[in-house]
């Protein structure tokens, strides 16, 4: 389970205020890729939600909405996006780390300290530690993970009645035989990510 000892090693080196960050959305063949950065309060979080964050993936949807409403009312939040077009021109990798950096940026103050899911650094103006699965490690990357998760599959859930037939309300834009079978009948629209293979064959296809 997360814990704050990565956390609490940075404030020993002096960084008082650590920001954890994650993403969610790189997979999808459609939809934004969305980036939260956490600020956790270390001594003041209460015991539900230190005992209750953890990967978003391993949380039912309904423990996920009711970790991020409690999120709301104790944590510093920022949370940065990237569209179907940045991702297309830049490349999956790049747009997220370029969410991160949004993040970041709408958390206000910067932080300390981060500390990134994965292997790589978003390039912020802070120190930066990338931590391997770290949504299972700390409580702040684990908060990041359930900000952004929740977040864009509200996001996912308005754009399915923008574009119906998808079922995105369901597979949240992932590659799915629902979805399959939906661009196979439907074609691509606005949100699908042209840069993905399974998209770029169908449009090549259909010229």
């Amino acid at each position: 389970m997360p814990d704050f000892t990565l956390e609490r090693q940075w404030v020993r080196r002096g960084a008082a205020r650590i920001a954890g960050i994650d993403e969610a959305g790189r997979g999808p063949w459609a939809g934004p890729v969305v980036a939260a950065a956490v600020c956790l309060p270390m001594e003041t979080l209460p015991a539900a939600l230190q005992s209750g964050l953890d990967d978003s993936k391993k949380l039912t949807p309904a423990r996920r909405e009711a970790l991020f409403e409690a999120l709301q009312a104790c944590a510093e939040i920022g949370v940065g996006r990237a569209g179907v077009e940045e991702i297309d021109s830049l490349n999956i990798l790049q747009a997220s780390l370029l969410a991160m950096r949004r993040a970041v940026a709408a958390l206000g103050a910067p932080p300390a300290a981060a500390l990134v899911d994965g292997r790589q650094d978003p390039g912020l103006d802070c120190p930066v530690e990338t931590v391997i699965k770290g949504d299972g490690r700390s409580l702040s990357i684990a908060a990041a993970s359930i900000v952004a998760k929740v977040t864009r599959d509200r996001e996912m859930a308005a754009l399915a009645v923008r574009h119906p037939g998808y079922g995105w309300e369901r597979n949240q834009g992932y590659g799915t035989a629902e979805h399959q079978r939906a661009l196979a009948t439907l074609g691509p629209c606005a949100e699908h990510r042209r840069s993905f293979r399974p998209i770029s064959q169908l449009v090549g296809s259909t010229l």
